[in-house]
């Protein structure tokens, strides 16, 4: 991302709003205590993979592999700080971690995808280590997840400081609020390519209209950078890509150009890191008995959106939520369709300089960075665009880049609601043309159905407890022919006396 394109991306906040990190819109209200949990569950399929729908866009907490049996268990606890007497304390100090086990017959293993230390100040907080995170506009629960961070990976250890909600700004008597984070971290050790990749990562999202008014804007952006660290591609003899303080300001602020031995004329002639994430828009209205949201995230990797050749790509949604129930044996509570598109890309031509020539986007993949915009070999982004490795089975694979499909569409629905008031499901059905990359296209074009539907209900023992399940599928000619099924049992439970 140029520095012209972060200034226009600033630019566009102070005209159109900017909301939320994507899993709800609304205020959170937090407390002194938080809902634990541990559960037991088991996945079985037709042959060796799990369903796309029952491992995508999970934290990365999901086997890959079928059957597999998990275990898992949540803590989490906030404590109120000591405050002057007869007042309520502003700060919290919290902790917490989630462990997974997964059992199968090729890759057992034990995960960590929750390991933080927090401090909060009222809206605010400071936190180290791994936490689960849902960033952009868009629906995180029935959606195919947001295009830059969209669940699908583990969390990336860093350290984090923003808000725990909207934030009004002063003056503006709520009507202005924002909501907004600054951190860094570090990805994995053992990548198949790099080394020593650190991750910068901020985000600022407005929005215009308060809490309850019938009608809020919002509007927004995410950045994203992989930078330092060490490649065998377009490095310099000691195969460092830049680092040092000067060269993280350019990588901050999208510089083109940096600094030291290590920089090469790619290196110059372009930004410090590979550079990715969106910008958000949205809109949400607020009746009696329906909240509805309409959302568009336009993508980015360099300037291509700046000079408009990449206006057709992106994630557009819908959603529509009914705020009450009438107790009928079977309803329909919440609704999301979604269209993803990344096939366009600015073209198949890159030439520096050139606006309308300014193509070959590539989606995920970088140049430098081979194994592109993964965590433990899992997309963070948008899981419809897979690692060659996860995914591709009987297509060429594009030379050593992370993926070798980044040019697809989506059509997506994802419905919730109850059975007999008792029977809670929620169902996810998408359909994908697939075209391969620029460089490494499909001969034909691939479609693919994946579709799942998902059962929990309450059961009356030791003190309630939650049985779920699920049966998923994928149909068409990019993944083998799926069909599986997954059960669990779930406790969950309070560690503290719960203040709101």
């Amino acid at each position: 991302m140029s520095m012209r394109f972060y200034i226009y991306s600033i630019f566009l906040l102070n005209i159109i709003s900017g909301a939320g990190f994507s899993q709800s819109v609304s205020p959170s209200l937090y407390s002194d205590s938080t809902l634990n949990y541990v559960e037991i569950s088991g996945l079985g399929s037709n042959n060796s993979r799990t369903p796309f729908w029952i491992q995508a866009n999970q934290f990365g907490t999901v086997s890959r592999v079928s059957p597999n049996g998990s275990a898992r268990v949540g803590l989490e606890h906030y404590w109120a700080l000591p405050a002057s007497q007869g007042q309520r304390s502003n700060w919290r100090l919290g902790a917490g971690v989630e462990a997974v086990a997964n059992v199968n017959q090729s890759n057992s293993k034990i995960l960590l995808p929750q390991v933080h230390a927090t401090l909060r100040y009222k809206n605010w907080e400071l936190y180290v280590g791994r936490k689960k995170q849902w960033l952009g506009l868009a629906d995180s629960t029935l959606g195919t997840g947001s295009y830059a961070w969209s669940g699908n990976a583990m969390p990336i250890p860093k350290i984090y400081i923003g808000t725990t909600q909207f934030v009004s700004v002063p003056l503006t008597k709520g009507w202005v609020s924002f909501q907004g984070f600054y951190s860094d971290g570090a990805f994995e050790k053992g990548r198949p390519v790099t080394s020593g990749l650190k991750l910068h990562q901020k985000a600022l999202y407005l929005r215009i209209g308060k809490a309850n008014s019938m009608v809020r804007l919002y509007g927004g952006f995410n950045h994203q950078v992989q930078w330092g660290g060490k490649s065998p591609y377009l490095t310099s003899e000691s195969g460092k890509l830049p680092g040092g303080f000067s060269n993280y300001v350019s990588a901050v602020l999208g510089k083109v150009g940096g600094t030291g031995e290590d920089i090469i004329h790619f290196d110059s002639t372009s930004r410090i890191g590979n550079h990715l994430g969106s910008i958000d828009m949205g809109l949400e209205i607020e009746t009696y008995s329906t909240i509805l949201s309409f959302y568009r995230q336009f993508v980015y990797e360099d300037g291509s959106l700046f000079y408009m050749t990449t206006i057709s790509d992106g994630l557009n949604g819908f959603r529509i939520r009914r705020k009450n129930s009438y107790g009928a044996n079977f309803e329909v509570t919440e609704g999301v369709a979604e269209v993803l598109y990344t096939k366009n890309q600015g073209g198949d031509v890159f030439v520096i300089g050139v606006g309308k020539l300014r193509g070959n986007d590539d989606y995920f993949n970088n140049q430098q960075v081979r194994d592109g915009w993964s965590y433990y070999d899992r997309t963070i982004g948008t899981p419809f665009i897979p690692p060659t490795s996860e995914t591709i089975w009987k297509y060429p694979q594009y030379s050593d880049n992370f993926t070798s499909n980044n040019r697809v569409m989506v059509l997506h629905l994802g419905l919730k609601g109850s059975l007999f008031r008792k029977v809670f499901w929620q169902t996810k059905l998408s359909y994908s043309s697939n075209s391969g990359t620029y460089r490494g296209p499909f001969a034909d074009t691939p479609t693919q159905f994946s579709g799942l539907i998902a059962l929990h209900t309450k059961l009356n023992v030791l003190g309630g407890m939650i049985l779920k399940g699920s049966y998923a599928a994928d149909i068409g000619d990019l993944y083998p022919k799926t069909y599986g099924f997954s059960l669990g049992l779930r406790k969950d439970f309070a560690l503290g006396p719960v203040f709101r």
